[in-house]
């Protein structure tokens, strides 16, 4: 029997790149799925985002390996259309086992010229955004007295960043939030914790190369260093890792950041 057979996983950010790659994995083991995504261009950063297309796409893969697909439209900084999203997940597939919190944006900006829309944007998204969904999937948690709320942070949650500080300050606040989490709701069976990715190879990385005048490789080593001779690693990595956090056999896990940095934050 599949290990997640009869789980229910919402994900944010799940139209490509990790978000993608996480909805694929917990379907092939028996997952239903809820992917969320803005699927739109927003006025920052101003790389390409999910698309319609790519989140049809995953739904006929979701339904093609025998599971369940519900595609939910709109923005993490949303309350409206996060309520929503949760209402009709609740509505067609009767719960929410699993949350994945990783819609999220970076972008490079100097503190003295950063301006009120770039801050704002990347607090929104990055931490209002995980705040907004958890606080509308929590209740049906807390009736069942079950869940797993998995926030997807980054190395950069856990130290700092050169013309990062606005994308280092929403990390490090989503670190925070497990944290915090995890103590208000541990009496309801409910575990939190949190992932810190290196660099991920998804389009992000074409993103920033294309705001910055770099390449996508480039953009990579700028705030890499690695121990492990690779510039990123892949969506892959991380769908692995968050399958084994959102499993039984991470059933004592709640509070705890997990790394996966190709030795990162070693140096």
């Amino acid at each position: 029997m599949p290990e997640f057979e009869g789980k229910v996983a919402f994900i944010t950010g799940a139209a490509h790149g990790q978000g993608r790659a996480v909805a694929l994995a917990l379907a092939k083991e028996g997952a239903d799925i809820v992917a969320f995504d803005v699927a739109k261009k927003i006025e920052y950063p101003r790389y390409a985002f999910g698309t319609n297309d790519e989140l049809l796409l995953l739904k006929s893969e979701i339904e093609a390996l025998g599971r369940r697909a519900v595609i939910a439209i709109g923005d993490v900084r949303d309350d409206a259309a996060v309520t929503a999203a949760v209402d009709e997940a609740i509505r067609e597939l009767g719960k929410i086992d699993i949350l994945f919190n990783n819609a999220g944006i970076c972008a490079y900006a100097e503190v003295d010229t950063m301006t009120d829309l770039e801050w704002d944007s990347m607090i929104d998204i990055n931490l209002k955004g995980p705040f907004q969904v958890t606080r509308r999937v929590v209740p049906h948690m807390k009736s069942r007295k079950s869940g797993v709320i998995i926030n997807n942070s980054s190395v950069m949650g856990l130290r700092g960043g050169n013309r990062l500080s606005h994308y280092v300050a929403s990390k490090w606040g989503l670190t925070g939030l497990t944290k915090s989490w995890a103590i208000e709701l541990a009496p309801y069976n409910i575990r939190v914790v949190s992932i810190h990715p290196t660099g991920v190879n998804t389009p992000m990385n074409d993103g920033l190369a294309e705001m910055e005048g770099a390449t996508p490789i480039e953009i990579a080593e700028r705030s890499a260093g690695n121990l492990q001779p690779v510039p990123w690693i892949e969506p892959e990595d991380v769908s692995n890792l968050v399958l084994f956090l959102a499993g039984d056999k991470a059933r004592y896990a709640t509070g705890s950041q997990f790394v996966i940095d190709a030795g990162l934050l070693s140096v």
